[in-house]
């Protein structure tokens, strides 16, 4: 299938970007890398009157390190983070995951943003962004907002963006001192759509475990244990999310990935930290 027809606008700064979206309101689209709502616009699962192309505003082409955060543009792709230098000092939870989101072909053209914007409870991206505590930062003519991430993704596809707002960058915590990060997942194939990911960091004497395809959205628990004492509040935390049965696996079994591959999660996370 193919889309409905729709206006493409291509605007050359951020300022215009920004009017034109306040503008169409709910007539209007962003698209960085499109690899996600192109397909979606395909199979007409979504419609839209117009198109906005951010993919080539410089303004939004950028990576920038500060004390606390790495923060990143919305024209940056996933390769090109994926790509910047001493990504696993800075941030090793996202130097884990990026290789497990979509495939090399997808990457170069999928943008970081892109995929925080689409919140599929599956994506590595949105599990990291949840697991670390990070920060979205929204623009619109009205301003600037910042959310954090559990502001941000409010359920399945959903997020907290108003119609006339723009994700202009996203903001992933540094790597914290003594800290150990851990990242895996589950998938028919590489590459696929995750059925459970889970991302887990040990610092200071507390485990934190994220997990991504069980609930509506990326589900994060803190505890104050040692790995081999976590199996109780695994099983508590994988019932806790009320996982469904779908095509792809059973909420049982999904269960059990967090009851099994969370421990594993959390004692290499631990064993990093050392």
């Amino acid at each position: 299938m193919k889309p409905q027809n729709f206006d493409f606008y291509r605007p050359n700064t951020l300022e215009q970007t920004i009017a034109l979206l306040s503008e169409l309101g709910d007539d209007g689209r962003v698209i960085a890398g499109g690899q996600s709502l192109m397909a979606m616009l395909n199979l007409r699962m979504i419609t839209t009157e117009a198109l906005i192309d951010i993919s080539r505003l410089e303004e939004l082409s950028y990576c920038k390190e500060t004390d606390k955060f790495l923060e990143i543009g919305a024209a940056v792709s996933q390769a090109e983070l994926m790509d910047y230098p001493n990504l696993s000092d800075i941030q090793p939870l996202l130097a884990k995951a990026l290789p497990s989101v979509g495939h090399f072909q997808t990457r170069n053209q999928g943008t970081v943003c892109g995929s925080l914007a689409h919140a599929d409870p599956s994506s590595e991206l949105p599990l990291c962004l949840a697991t670390l505590g990070g920060e979205v930062i929204l623009q619109s003519t009205k301003g600037e907002r910042i959310l954090s991430a559990a502001e941000f993704q409010t359920g399945m596809l959903q997020t907290a963006i108003r119609e006339d707002e723009l994700i202009v960058a996203v903001r992933f915590p540094r790597s914290l001192t003594n800290a150990g990060y851990a990242f895996s997942e589950v998938t028919r194939r590489h590459g696929d759509f995750a059925i459970v990911a889970l991302a887990g960091v040990a610092c200071n004497g507390t485990l934190r475990l994220g997990v991504g395809g069980v609930a509506g959205q990326p589900t994060v628990c803190e505890w104050e244990i040692e790995p081999e004492e976590c199996d109780e509040v695994l099983n508590q935390f994988a019932w806790e999310m009320e996982g469904v049965d779908d095509i792809h696996a059973t909420a049982q079994y999904r269960r059990q990935i967090v009851r099994k591959l969370g421990r594993k999660v959390l004692e290499e996370a631990k064993l990093c930290s050392k």
